[in-house]
């Protein structure tokens, strides 16, 4: 059995990976699709993110779907035969953060092909996985493994909005047009955003954005000055989604974002200097969002229901075998949105 495994910056490898009988409270998934993410990129050009370093090799992924091949002692909700999203998120529920109903932050989070803590979380890039069978969320009728892949970042989406408030009839601007900006996009418009406008620095991944939703797009690399017009009578937005983690990004969305209008921050990335007389003059409110908790089995529901179709996303799916080559496609965004390995 496979795993799609990183020691080091660039140092990628596909190894055997033991995927031991379910215990009481546990399942063993066949992995079928896994989504290549962001902050997996991170870990195989860096060797992780900010602070966070892999210190030993660790299996990747945790955007995955998958069937169920057995369950341990206890084990109700999902049996051999199930197709199932994997919730990579695993709050402990007994920590301060979790019992204040803050599970999003809880104190000894679990999170599937994470390095921040030791020893390290094994993700889901292999071609078994016995894990929590809370992890395991069932997929409705005719919802496909390939599409339920698409879960995770979903969620990351679903959450933002909530932050954000009501979206019906708000005109809403996503910076940033990666999987998770686009895919806010789709939210917006799910939720009845009355104009879509995305940007982002080049244009190739603004047609999917198109795809997915957007009115309107600009490449703000090629033409910096086309925001100015939504500037005009003291800004245009009621809400922005800043998706790509720049600085510069933030700036431009609280110049064009209306008095009492709404930033949520879901990029990450460095320090950024805030204009804080753009947000005083504005009454402007900024907002974070990280990762998500209840979303995860909404964004099923939300699949399976087809009222959002991520299908535009998706560039390819690449064999677990070729994991390298699918790693160096998804890090190129001219090419790529959305890459999965097929297990």
């Amino acid at each position: 059995m496979s795993a799609v495994v990183i020691h080091a910056a660039h140092d990628l490898r596909v190894e055997p990976h033991d995927a031991p009988d379910p215990g009481p409270g546990e399942v063993r998934i066949r992995v079928e699709r896994g989504g290549i993410c962001g902050s997996d990129l991170h870990y195989y050009h860096a060797g992780g993110f900010g602070a966070v370093r892999v210190r030993e090799p660790m299996v990747l992924g945790h955007e995955a779907a998958g069937t169920v091949e057995a369950v341990g002692p206890g084990v109700t909700h999902v049996a051999p035969g199930d197709a199932v999203a994997v919730n990579p998120s695993l709050p402990c529920g007994t920590c301060a953060q979790c019992q204040a109903g803050r599970p999003i932050h809880c104190l000894d989070m679990r999170f599937l092909g994470s390095a921040m803590r030791m020893p390290h979380i094994q993700g889901a890039f292999r071609a078994r996985f016995t894990c929590e069978a809370a992890r395991a969320v069932k997929l409705p009728p005719g919802l496909s493994v390939e599409t339920a892949a698409f879960a995770e970042p979903l969620s990351v989406c679903l959450h933002a909005a909530s932050q954000a408030g009501p979206l019906l009839g708000a005109r809403v601007l996503v910076t940033g047009s990666g999987p998770i900006g686009v895919l806010c996009c789709a939210v917006a418009r799910l939720g009845g955003a009355r104009e879509i406008v995305v940007t982002d620095l080049v244009a190739p991944p603004l047609a999917t954005a198109r795809a997915m939703g957007a009115d309107r797009t600009h490449a703000l690399g090629e033409q910096p000055d086309s925001l100015a017009p939504y500037a005009e009578g003291k800004g245009h937005f009621d809400v922005a989604f800043e998706a790509s983690g720049s600085g510069a990004a933030l700036v431009g969305a609280l110049g064009v974002l209306r008095p009492g209008g709404t930033l949520v921050q879901v990029g990450v990335g460095g320090d950024a200097a805030i204009p804080l007389s753009a947000v005083v003059a504005r009454e402007a409110r900024i907002v974070g969002t990280f990762r998500f908790h209840a979303e995860f089995a909404h964004a099923v529901e939300v699949l399976a229901s087809g009222r959002l179709d991520p299908a535009p996303l998706l560039t390819e799916v690449v064999p677990a075998a070729e994991a390298v080559r699918a790693f160096d496609l998804a890090s190129d965004r001219k090419r790529a949105m959305k890459v999965q390995l097929a297990f």
